[in-house]
């Protein structure tokens, strides 16, 4: 199969629309070509005339670890162009960004989750162009998640950098069908279009969104692999709670949660009790580790790994964000006066809970704190969004 870049630089009349044109390109690490080759560099051997490139969270070397660490604007050493940017002291590309070239092709691989903010970068570079005339190309690359769509919508209102727009949070389409979805959602008047991919099976074993034949490269330093990119729709929400993550571990984004003072196999336990069919689709093993950094660090945290992987793997029975609002909801019924939710500043917000921003409004929070609430009271919103969702999406779908 060929990723969009690959078709970008074998077919000349894909390019040819470029010639005479500034072209910037807006990447990190995974912004590879077939051979490993970055895209920067292929896109220059190829002749195209790069006049600046664009970095996202964790910066175009993808060296920035942790979130709200920033990345500055430099030159790059070995082409002398600019290199902007878009977490450093804006996330939204300036005039002058954007005077830096007439076409701007977004080769950023994604993880399939509305929380990653690769999402809103897109979203930001399409109204940015649409003010100032300028044309976007997606050069698509897989979903690694695959096509399944989990989560209640975002609420409107509840925008912000992780959270771009009314989308559930595994919004299982690729970058390209996203950016018409925000074209169309927007109502953006801009030149956009999708160098798409070729041969991407969209739900095939024995990726199910990811193809065997090419390999993994971190997009963002704790997006260690295919089993992290299936689990982050849910893992990702441990951001917003006092429960580790992983961060500070091997492996990161990976684990339902950790903690020293709570036990792993009674929260599992009443998990399975409280919604089995929420268990389903991935293996679940009890493990200690000791955070080098981050939240309990130092501390020995017992927690339970996602094996959403192998023989472990079932794709379709596989629903992360259910499964971590099921630990959740387990460890409040375990130990009703635990303090689950962090209060500190996420992504640049500092009025509401953390949790609330990853999710997009308050509903999974008041869920988990409800004594009376039932995994079927969450299941009847989540559905409905899900469904919604699909059927607005349909006519999108490139693959």
């Amino acid at each position: 199969m060929k990723f969009g870049i690959d078709r970008l630089l074998a077919e000349p009349e894909l390019r040819r629309p470029l010639e005479g044109k500034r072209v910037a390109l807006i990447a990190h690490p995974a912004s590879v070509t077939a051979d490993l080759t970055h895209s920067l560099d292929a896109l220059i051997a190829a002749g195209v005339n790069v006049t600046s490139a664009f970095g996202p969270q964790h910066g175009l070397k993808g060296d920035k670890q942790d979130n709200m660490v920033e990345t500055a604007d430099e030159t790059d050493p070995t082409y002398g162009i600019p290199v902007f940017s878009l977490y450093g002291e804006v996330r939204r590309p300036t005039g002058q960004m954007m005077s830096s070239a007439d076409v701007f092709l977004f080769d950023l691989q994604d993880l399939g989750c509305r929380i990653y903010t690769f999402v809103t970068t897109l979203l930001y570079l399409l109204e940015e162009a649409a003010k100032h005339g300028k044309s976007v190309w997606v050069l698509d690359r897989p979903n690694p998640a695959g096509r399944p769509v989990e989560g209640t919508l975002l609420i409107r209102g509840q925008e912000s950098f992780v959270g771009a727009a009314p989308m559930p949070m595994r919004h299982g389409l690729t970058m390209g069908e996203m950016g018409h979805w925000f074209v169309r959602h927007s109502g953006l008047d801009v030149d956009y279009r999708v160098i798409a991919m070729e041969g991407w099976q969209t739900d095939a074993a024995p990726g199910f969104g990811w193809p065997a034949s090419r390999i993994w490269i971190n997009p963002s330093p704790n997006a260690a692999n295919v089993n992290m990119a299936r689990a982050y729709a849910g893992t990702v929400m441990l951001e917003g709670a006092t429960l580790s993550e992983g961060r500070g571990t091997t492996r990161p984004l990976e684990v339902l949660f950790g903690a020293p003072d709570v036990d792993a196999k009674a929260v599992l336990a009443e998990m399975r009790r409280l919604a089995q069919q929420w268990v389903a689709g991935c293996g679940l093993r009890e493990v200690w580790f000791t955070p080098t950094f981050h939240k309990h660090a130092g501390a020995l945290c017992n927690g339970l790994m996602i094996h959403a992987e192998g023989r472990f793997y079932d794709h379709a029975a596989f629903r992360p964000w259910r499964l971590q609002a099921l630990a959740f909801k387990a460890i409040r019924r375990l130990y009703p006066d635990y303090p689950i939710w962090r209060d500190f500043p996420y992504e640049y917000e500092f009025e509401r809970l953390a949790i609330d921003v990853i999710n997009g409004g308050p509903a999974l929070r008041e869920w988990v704190d409800d004594a009376a609430a039932a995994p079927g009271d969450l299941e009847r919103v989540a559905a409905a969004d899900e469904a919604a969702w699909r059927e607005q999406v349909r006519n999108l779908l490139i693959y």
